[in-house]
């Protein structure tokens, strides 16, 4: 029975443990990436994040976007330091935008987790011509319709004119 009694105590004896382990939250480099490229993507005038090769081989390959690519994050304790590689649209004014992708970046991950943002450095890596190609399509594509409309209206008017009057068929 003195046995039984022994191995009882051993079970029921709790190993103690620092409080601070207890209580603290880790949170991974790739949540806090995710998140800030998430909000990073939400404003306008970003073309796209820059990504490493292997990142881009399997997006090609039809993997799935990675909403965390052309991130770096730096965690220190309760602060993190937050490094992002973009891509901005042609025409963009940037220190405006870096501005803005800074301050949402910034609310987003401190609401969201919790960490102190000491900086975001943002890295202007290309400029897209996308959409400003697709504005000049757009812009032809208009022109075209307006000159075709106006080709129809001259048709309409010459068939008008074509037509005799029954005043003059009677003579």
């Amino acid at each position: 029975m003195s046995e039984q009694k022994e191995i009882f105590e051993e079970i029921t004896e709790i190993p103690e443990t620092d409080a601070a382990e207890v209580n603290s939250i880790k949170i991974a480099p790739e949540v806090v990436a995710t998140i800030a490229g998430i909000s990073t993507t939400e404003i306008d005038g970003v073309a796209g994040m820059c990504t490493s090769f292997a990142g881009g081989i399997a997006e090609i390959l039809g993997g799935k976007k990675n909403p965390a690519k052309g991130i770096k994050v730096d965690i220190k304790e309760n602060s993190t330091v937050i490094d992002l590689f973009i891509i901005v649209d042609y025409g963009i004014r940037i220190p405006e935008l870096a501005w803005e992708i800074q301050e949402n970046v910034k609310n987003n991950v401190e609401t969201m987790t919790g960490l102190t943002v000491e900086k975001v450095n943002i890295h202007v890596d290309g400029v897209s011509f996308k959409k400003a190609e697709e504005a000049e399509k757009q812009a032809e594509n208009i022109s075209d319709d307006d000159e075709a409309a106006e080709d129809e209206i001259i048709v309409e008017e010459a068939e008008l004119e074509e037509v005799p009057d029954d005043e003059d068929m009677q003579l």
